[in-house]
């Protein structure tokens, strides 16, 4: 289980400020792109001008061929908020089977050792780009995740649904990061030189399929609301003026609008300093943030060999038409739903 924050000895007092900066484009000069991406550059360039009194962590998530991706998010909090433990258990630091960025370059406990987070990305197809997307989507857990994965054998649904009931449940379904800053920078080109007088793709044969009239989002920055509201659904605050969106390159090609070009347009840049101002007088105002109950820092994923053959018998059983007795499994096959019961095919599927 995450080590409680009154069993990890405090830093000295008065400790530095610490913020986590975060470069959210797939993009990487080390990979099939070939050239590095803005977020990358602005991220640097917020580094250098925040103060050098801070603890200033910065991690590119770009793509590099070799190196872990972040897993997807299984969801596991639509069967009960007990099985979506804090941090995410899913996946495992180091697997060779399922290896994860989340896990490998310790996200969980950066994000939860920092004051702050700002996160840098590109608006790509009117959302977060995917890498961004993957990150929050695996931060479900520090919304309400469960903090003791032996209550419930690692991952046995069944005994989740149970705990979800029992009077200790709301002491442990927390909101394990409330109180940071997140401070979100988005950026596009608004279609590079694609788009005709009309505000239409140049090269689309179906014009009236597209109706400029009726595109997302009278203002950009809403592209990353998802983000946005999923901290403050979170007890992460997110003030208005550190939630910006900055266009940069539009009507030029996009080879045209590399990170070289972005850094002089000088009222882009001048917008993404301002961004960088208000970070300061924010996260100063605010100071250090007291640490939630339970703490990804320190901590360290128990073994889950003998918790996993338990469930591997399970999904034995499962498979021959055998679900838990009173289980969802068992109420869904009964039913009919679903048609997922593949060595039986004289039964129900679910």
């Amino acid at each position: 289980m995450p080590t409680p924050a009154d069993q990890i000895a405090p830093p000295a007092a008065p400790r530095r400020l610490r913020v986590l900066l975060l470069a959210g484009s797939n993009r990487r000069e080390y990979n099939c792109p070939g050239v590095d991406s803005k977020a990358r550059t602005l991220m640097n360039r917020l580094a250098d001008r925040l103060p050098a009194t801070w603890d200033i962590d910065t991690e590119d998530l770009g793509n590099v061929y070799g190196r872990a991706r972040i897993q997807p998010c299984n969801a596991c909090v639509s069967t009960s908020m007990a099985l979506c433990v804090w941090p995410c258990n899913c996946y495992e630091k180091n697997s060779l089977l399922e290896p994860d960025l989340m896990w490998n370059l310790d996200l969980y406990s950066r994000l939860d050792q920092a004051d702050a987070w700002c996160i840098v990305g590109p608006v790509n197809w009117y959302g977060p780009s995917s890498v961004l997307k993957l990150l929050f989507d695996r931060l479900v857990c520090m919304n309400g995740g469960n903090p003791k994965e032996d209550l419930i054998d690692h991952k046995d649904p069944e005994k989740a649904m149970r705990l979800e009931h029992q009077p200790e449940w709301p002491g442990l379904s927390l909101n394990h990061l409330e109180g940071r800053t997140a401070a979100f920078f988005c950026y596009g080109d608004g279609g590079g030189d694609e788009l005709d007088e009309t505000g239409r793709p140049k090269i689309l044969r179906h014009k009236p399929y597209f109706d400029p009239e009726k595109e997302p989002f009278e203002d950009m920055r809403d592209t990353y609301a998802p983000l946005v509201w999923q901290c403050r659904y979170g007890g992460v605050e997110v003030p208005d003026q550190l939630w910006q969106y900055g266009e940069t390159g539009y009507g030029k090609k996009y080879s045209e609008d590399q990170a070289e070009h972005m850094v002089r347009d000088e009222q882009f840049m001048a917008q993404f300093d301002q961004w960088a101002g208000a970070i300061r007088q924010a996260v100063e105002a605010k100071g250090p943030v007291p640490p939630g109950r339970f703490r990804a820092f320190g901590y360290e994923a128990p073994g889950h060999r003998w918790a996993d053959a338990k469930l591997g018998w399970r999904t034995a059983r499962m498979l021959l038409g055998v679900p838990p007795e009173g289980s969802s499994p068992e109420a869904q096959q009964e039913l009919g739903l679903n048609q997922d019961t593949p060595l039986r095919p004289d039964l129900p599927k679910t």
